[in-house]
């Protein structure tokens, strides 16, 4: 990775801020997950832009687990950055805070991992900037991601070969 530029974690970072609002919800008044999901692709997006100063898409989302359920009237935390880049792609981390503006209490509601990658206006792939972790704890999470690619490669080669076998099923 020799002449690439490098960029701290914390030229990436993205936060956003969303009061939870009644279009936002559901029957029971908590915040739609697929609402969240979309809030939670387009903070980490800005990160994967703001590292790479190009486009980029959204290539994989890791397992995402809601801990807690948002009300409608209290403001969703989604906080990203990347955590480490490979030659073409990056995985950012994401967390989400929910806070409640009445009693000040903020708890976690969920965070996974996103990969993207960057591209031209043509849909080629383009190198990015190598990452440089600061703290401990981006440190942990820069060598941490290596093994979460490689099973995130791993799960995209047996998920084309079940795709190319229900390809091949009739109705």
């Amino acid at each position: 990775m020799g002449n690439r530029k490098r960029k701290t974690v914390d030229e990436s970072r993205s936060v956003m801020h969303r009061l939870v609002m009644p279009e936002d919800s559901n029957t029971l008044g908590t915040l739609m997950g697929g609402v969240l999901m979309h809030w939670m692709d387009m903070c980490a997006a800005i990160a994967a832009r703001r590292h790479s100063n190009t486009y980029a898409m959204t290539v994989t989302v890791d397992r995402i687990q809601f801990v807690g359920s948002v009300r409608v009237g209290e403001v969703v935390n989604l906080e990203a950055e990347v955590t480490r880049a490979f030659r073409t792609s990056m995985e950012i981390g994401l967390r989400v805070i929910a806070e409640n503006l009445d009693t000040g209490e903020k708890r976690l509601c969920a965070s996974t991992f996103y990969s993207f990658v960057a591209v031209d206006r043509d849909g080629s792939t383009l190198p990015v900037p190598e990452v440089i972790p600061e703290t401990d704890g981006q440190k942990k999470r820069y060598r941490d991601a290596e093994e979460r690619r490689s099973a995130r490669l791993e799960d995209a080669g047996r998920i084309r070969e079940e795709a190319e076998a229900f390809d091949r099923q009739q109705f």
